[in-house]
């Protein structure tokens, strides 16, 4: 098993609140909620509640060097309006850290895929082989079209499987030509490819998603179900890479909380949503409901926002998506019992495992020192 850990470049918290990473996921468009019940734009979202930690270079460097020196594979770190630039700031953290991986998110159709390609092969150069790219075709039409793109869910996925067959094609050296329905290249050659080869990391519940990550994922990543529909999930992906010949490896993305007992790790999740009244999270529900995500509409549904319903499987809980976009379930329990459930979705295919907890760094320290060690 490879674990890798998050940098929240959208800020850290000691408690979910509309200032906590992810919060912002399906915002890009309109006002965030607040625990007042009120709106506030994203240009003045008032004072940031207790506990809270800004994603700035210096916090992210020490979140960096902290997974560094834990022993993590890599660090993801995403891309969206809601946080800050993914590429901007993992350069920044190259000369900081010694191993570790740098899980890139980007959008393909953003920026064109030659100059992706070149991109990546620079990030290889400098920072010795340690790329990793996390491909995000994104979820919500809003959010899209702030950044001038116009297509719609489907759409993203066909542009993202000519994207990637463009990138692949400038990744070989060769000269190439590609004419596609939203790419034209001619003449296209990156002179110096990258070595090695970044590897590709795909997500996405759809059946476009899944047609895509069959063709060009290395790694298809999926959120934090249960283990039976995980293990369905996979099955259905490694049928269709089989047909074309392909073999993946499959990561989860999944927040973790464990503590000494069991009961101190369910008070710890209790304190992270005591801040969150129902304003808020109705709030919440409506901002994530209207995204056009199959992935995020099977995070909605295991809970549908009631709080009597967060524990969807044994030390599955379901308290983070009350709010936050994205990855909403966690791994809660003693470290005994997250290890045994971690088990449990590596017997279903998992291989990778992209962790977070709040606050990051402290959760990085609890995860490798407590839990990995009885893995």
């Amino acid at each position: 098993m490879n674990f890798h850990w998050f940098l929240p470049t959208g800020g850290d918290a000691r408690q979910l609140s509309s200032s906590v990473h992810g919060a912002g996921i399906g915002g890009a468009s309109g006002p965030l909620p607040v625990p007042d019940g009120s709106d506030r734009s994203h240009a003045d979202p008032g004072p940031a509640p207790a506990g809270t930690r800004p994603a700035t270079l210096a916090y992210l460097t020490q979140l960096a060097r902290a997974a560094d020196d834990l022993g993590f594979d890599g660090v993801l770190t995403p891309t969206g309006a809601h946080c800050e630039d993914a590429w901007i700031v993992t350069a920044a953290l190259i000369a900081a850290t010694r191993r570790l991986r740098f899980l890139v998110a980007f959008r393909p159709g953003l920026v064109s895929p030659v100059l992706a390609a070149q991109m990546a092969a620079t990030f290889q150069r400098l920072s010795e082989g340690r790329l990793l790219l996390n491909v995000v075709t994104g979820g919500s039409d809003a959010e899209q079209r702030g950044y001038g793109d116009v297509l719609d869910h489907d759409q993203r996925y066909d542009r993202a499987e000519e994207f990637l067959d463009v990138v692949r094609a400038a990744w070989s050296g060769k000269p190439f030509d590609y004419l596609g329905g939203y790419h034209e290249i001619r003449g296209g050659q990156l002179r110096e490819p990258p070595v090695p080869t970044p590897r590709i990391y795909f997500g996405g519940s759809s059946d476009p998603a899944l047609d895509v990550a069959a063709k060009h994922a290395d790694t298809y990543l999926t959120w934090g179900e249960p283990v039976p529909q995980v293990a369905e999930k996979v099955e259905r992906v490694r049928e269709r890479a089989a047909k074309l010949g392909r073999e993946l490896r499959f990561g989860l993305r999944i927040h973790v909380l464990s503590r000494d007992t069991s009961e101190e790790a369910w008070r710890a999740a209790d304190r992270l949503i005591a801040g969150l009244d129902d304003a808020t999270v109705a709030a919440g529900q409506q901002r994530l409901r209207a995204l056009e995500s199959e992935g995020q509409r099977r995070m909605l549904a295991l809970h549908g926002g009631d709080r009597s319903r967060l524990l969807v499987a044994p030390n599955l809980w379901a308290g983070i998506g009350l709010v936050r976009g994205g990855a909403g379930t966690a791994l809660v329990g003693s470290h005994e019992e997250v290890a045994e459930r971690i088990r449990e979705y590596q017997d279903a295919g998992i291989e990778e495992f992209v962790l977070s907890g709040y606050p990051h760094l402290e959760e990085a320290y609890t995860f490798a020192e407590c839990v990995r060690p009885l893995l």
